[in-house]
């Protein structure tokens, strides 16, 4: 893959930050990133960046390589068979991604929550301290810290404290995405990637969900892909839109969410959000 290009820039108002410093605060930087399953080509072209500290949420219909560039950010492509993956993506400025050395340690860094909530056949307890002792720690007294740390951190841990010892499938299918998002955040993450994190709940589990993803927004750096219009309006601090084009994913325009859904540039982004102004 190579290099990102160094005249690559974020769309963002010039008087916010200077160049030198905006690059400085990049977490991810994508340039001319393609991503084709054999002859299907599902991304073409995508050039972003994603700063540290905000809450971008990547928009689109179906089809437009919104998924398939969460697992890019979140160094997964790499294992879908007869994937290829060409242009460039940078974490903190290091290459990330197929090919690259520092994929496995950089995904130490990343927290990744997929659509269908997905813990593991085991204890509730022990989807929190399976990872953690993967890393090596073993001290008791940690693990038990950490299970009640995480999992007050996403609202659960009231409802399943006397239960802690239960098969975490029992969980209703919105404590098992909090639960999901307990165990990524158990691993001290510098991102969180989350795919349609609430388009599996019901109303009430997805708004609960909905407004953890705001306050974990506060500490940080989070992406998440959606359908939900609304959602994305309520929640997002940065938006990027994809659309296909010529049979392949695009990105159409990629701004501040107040920019996109109240004044975009881009004529098919305005007919996109035009349903939820107001």
């Amino acid at each position: 893959m190579k290099p990102a290009s160094e005249h690559d820039t974020l769309p963002m108002p010039a008087n916010v930050l200077s160049l030198d410093d905006r690059r400085r605060d990049w977490v991810y930087v994508v340039d001319r990133l393609g991503v084709r399953y054999g002859t299907l080509v599902a991304l073409r072209d995508v050039s972003l960046t994603v700063r540290a500290g905000r809450l971008t949420t990547i928009i689109g219909p179906s089809g437009c390589g919104k998924s398939s560039l969460l697992l890019c950010l979140g160094g997964l492509i790499q294992s879908i068979p007869d994937c290829t993956v060409t242009g460039s993506l940078l974490f903190r400025g290091v290459p990330f991604g197929q090919n690259s050395r520092e994929t496995d340690a950089i995904g130490n860094k990343i927290g990744y929550v997929f659509q269908q909530p997905a813990p593991f056949a085991t204890s509730i307890e022990k989807n929190i301290t399976l990872a953690l002792r993967d890393r090596g720690i073993t001290n008791r007294e940690i693990l038990r810290g950490a299970v009640e740390t995480n999992l007050s951190r996403v609202g659960l841990w009231n409802e399943v404290k006397d239960r802690l010892k239960a098969s975490a499938l029992t969980l209703s299918g919105g404590q098992q995405q909090r639960l999901c998002i307990a165990r990524a955040l158990a691993l001290s993450p510098e991102v969180l990637l989350m795919d349609e994190p609430c388009s599996a709940l019901d109303p009430l589990a997805s708004g609960a969900v909905e407004e953890l993803i705001k306050e974990l927004s506060l500490d940080y750096t989070v992406v998440t892909v959606t359908h939900n219009l609304a959602q994305a309006k309520r929640i997002a601090d940065d938006v990027a839109f994809f659309w296909v084009k010529d049979g392949a994913g695009c990105l159409v325009e990629h701004a501040p969410a107040e920019e996109v859904f109240n004044s975009p540039k881009d004529r098919l982004t305005q007919a996109y959000v035009k349903g939820i102004r107001g």
